[in-house]
């Protein structure tokens, strides 16, 4: 039996920056100032699409949201937590350093509709869907040209 599975293009592309974010961050696990990548979700609703990067350990202050060119960017900075003298650290597997993550917009977004949250280390940004295009009627009738035409005859 076959399952109909609809096609979310959305999903595809965020796991695909996923993959890619992986990838390339993984050349650089030898190098001591190691920039991250934070994971990001996106979802539809019926009215909006949200992108949820996952930051924690951040403060408000640190996290900077741009919109430029139908292009989503996050970005901000985690600093190293520091161990005292008497502590001895095994391991370090949790990423320090700046980031920047971007994702791209549907066309025709209103900036001024787009509005972020952040909540247990958690940003959500909520952007409002354009208006579809609805098609428009064109009367026919004399142009301004077709009237030059005739009148040079």
């Amino acid at each position: 039996m076959s399952t109909l599975v609809r096609w979310e293009p959305f999903r595809e592309l965020s796991q695909l920056q996923g993959e890619m974010g992986r990838l390339l961050s993984g050349l650089y696990e030898n190098r001591s100032n190691q920039s991250w990548v934070p994971s990001l979700d996106v979802w539809e609703t019926d009215t909006e699409i949200v992108y949820a990067f996952d930051l924690p350990g951040l403060d408000e202050e640190r996290i900077s949201i741009e919109v430029h060119d139908d292009t989503l960017t996050v970005s901000g900075e985690r600093e190293r937590t520091t161990a005292a003298k008497e502590d001895r650290f095994y391991r370090f597997e949790r990423r320090f350093g700046s980031f920047s993550r971007a994702a791209g917009l549907p066309q025709g977004v209103d900036e001024t509709k787009i509005s972020a949250s952040y909540t247990n280390g958690v940003l959500e940004v909520h952007v409002a869907k354009p208006e579809e295009a609805k098609p428009r009627r064109i009367q026919l009738g004399t142009s301004h040209t077709d009237v030059e035409a005739t009148t040079m005859n």
